[in-house]
């Protein structure tokens, strides 16, 4: 029976595999925002009675189901992942926002929406700081990957990311005191204030301390092995073996898998990692982050639709007020005085601070008896809801609006031009196979060509000029060559290995020239 049980389980969870990734690659090919559209799938696959999936709505659905996978198996990876690859260089560059909004930003949140939630949905002080908690979660998934697709200033994705990176490890933290200590601490006045700080920091420096220690060792570890595939191992045991750990011992996970990561990633790739090693790892997390990412947000959409917001819209709306006003005076009071971060950029941190699957993980975790659990779920889903889907959405004409979507200078001329070039060249392509089917005349299809040819030259002299002027664009364009004859060199070394014309040997150590190659090109660009 148990073997029968297991059996099904992963049957289900193939087919929530071949869903994600269906959509995903939908969303890819057509450059829109996977995270979005998989949400409003999962929805509607959640909302629609299909027979084959019930089943997998059903195993779904659990709350210690979503809880574990969101939690346990997904949240290490994602975040080992974003602070692995992340330069120190940048989070240290950009530390003032960065800490300005993951520290200070974070608790300005926690305070106005719990106190908000107290007089206004008349919540319990528990109820209204675990709910503040859940709200102070941001997820960036959503917007970095629109921020990739419009080649958005690098600047400004790292602090999100950043903030992204320690607001995850806060959030739990404050929501687990708040759900299970917070009462104890407020009877006791200003002795349980202290008591209540304390704990934060203590929980907070066990995982660093934990993260810190773990991520060292591993690191000099490395130094001893070249063996990428062994190296991986290491990377998964640090991520999920500090989580764990951390939270066996009431720490933050979430803090000790970052800082882990973060040195794993700086100290252990400069001093224990081939550039063939880091390029394999980052790959690794790159497939394991896409499926994670792919499969928590359909099931977020799939999650949301178990809720009865019956007779609940207006407490709904005051929900969402509310969590848009903790996070714009986050935001705004939390970089009144950072002058490197310009107003724009504030617009887009504060509308872009969307909330995702941790926030709804952390409220499936409360405790089926605690006083207004119900009430927290329903608001917390639809607040979720609300900012995937409508700020999702709207964080592209918002950038598009307030100017933060412009590429580097002359790159909107240079591809203007790029269009053209291609233009007139399938053009004077299809005037030849035309000619050639139909039988045209020479004179005729000449004298196309030839005005086609002169506005081709015409626009190559502009390209050449414009990347004359505009030196990075000449850099692209070498990375751009150079990444593609690696490529083309990786699979002839390959062919001719399998055709028994060079050594398994030889084959192996070219390869690992060209991934060097290709390694140095990542880390460059």
């Amino acid at each position: 029976m148990e073997e029968l049980d297991l059996h099904h389980i992963f049957s289900l969870a193939l087919i929530l595999v071949m869903i994600a990734a269906g959509i995903t690659a939908i969303a890819m090919k057509f450059n829109k925002p996977y995270p979005i559209a998989l949400v409003i799938i999962g929805a509607i696959i959640g909302l629609v009675n299909i027979p084959v999936l019930e089943p997998l709505k059903g195993f779904i659905t659990e709350g210690e189901v979503f809880n574990f996978a969101v939690i346990t198996l997904f949240l290490p990876a994602l975040l080992g992942e974003a602070a692995l690859k992340i330069p120190f260089s940048h989070l240290y560059d950009n530390k003032r926002p960065i800490i300005m909004l993951a520290f200070g930003g974070t608790f300005l949140s926690f305070i106005v929406i719990g106190f908000s939630s107290m007089w206004l949905l008349q919540f319990s002080i528990p109820a209204a700081f675990v709910f503040a908690a859940v709200m102070s979660a941001t997820d960036p998934v959503s917007v970095l990957s629109i921020f990739k697709n419009l080649g958005v200033n690098k600047r400004l994705s790292t602090i999100i990311e950043g903030e992204s990176l320690f607001n995850d490890g806060l959030a739990v933290v404050l929501f687990n005191i708040s759900a299970f200590s917070l009462v104890t601490y407020a009877g006791m006045g200003i002795e349980g204030v202290g008591l209540g700080a304390w704990e934060f920091v203590k929980v907070v420096a066990l995982g660093v301390i934990i993260g810190g220690a773990a991520g060292y060792i591993i690191s000099r570890i490395t130094r001893y092995f070249d063996d990428y595939p062994l190296e991986i191992i290491f990377s998964i045991v640090l991520f999920y073996g500090v989580f764990l750990l951390a939270e066996t011992i009431h720490a933050s996970g979430v803090i000790a898998v970052v800082v882990a990561a973060l040195i794993l990633g700086n100290y252990g790739a400069k001093i224990g990692m081939s550039p063939t090693t880091k390029l394999n790892i980052n790959n690794f997390w790159d497939v394991v982050t896409l499926l994670a990412n792919s499969l928590v947000f359909l099931m977020v959409g799939l999650e949301i639709t178990i809720i009865d917001v019956t007779n609940m819209w207006g407490l709904i709306f005051l929900a969402i007020v509310i969590v848009l006003a903790g996070r714009t005076v986050a935001v705004y009071a939390g970089l009144f005085f950072t002058k490197t971060v310009p107003l724009t950029w504030k617009h887009t941190l504060t509308w872009g601070g969307l909330k995702g699957s941790l926030s709804i993980a952390l409220v499936l975790s409360l405790p089926r008896d605690f006083e207004g659990r119900e009430e927290i779920l329903i608001l917390a889903f639809s607040v979720v809801l609300f900012s995937l889907v409508l700020q999702g959405l709207t964080i592209q004409p918002l950038l598009a609006w307030l100017g933060v979507d412009k590429k580097d200078d002359g790159y909107d001329e240079y591809e203007k031009l790029l269009a053209q070039a291609y233009r007139y060249e399938k053009g004077i392509e299809e005037i030849k196979r035309v000619k050639k089917n139909l039988r045209i005349t020479d004179t005729v299809t000449n004298e196309i060509i030839d005005e086609y040819q002169e506005n081709l030259d015409s626009v190559q002299s502009k390209i050449e000029q414009l990347i004359q002027n505009q030196p990075e664009l000449r850099e692209k364009q070498i990375n751009t060559l150079e990444r593609h004859s690696l490529y083309a060199q990786h699979e002839a070394v390959e062919r001719l290995a399998k055709e028994d014309i060079i050594s398994p040997e030889v084959a192996d150590q070219v390869v690992e020239q060209i991934m060097n190659q290709l390694a140095e090109l990542e880390s460059e660009h």
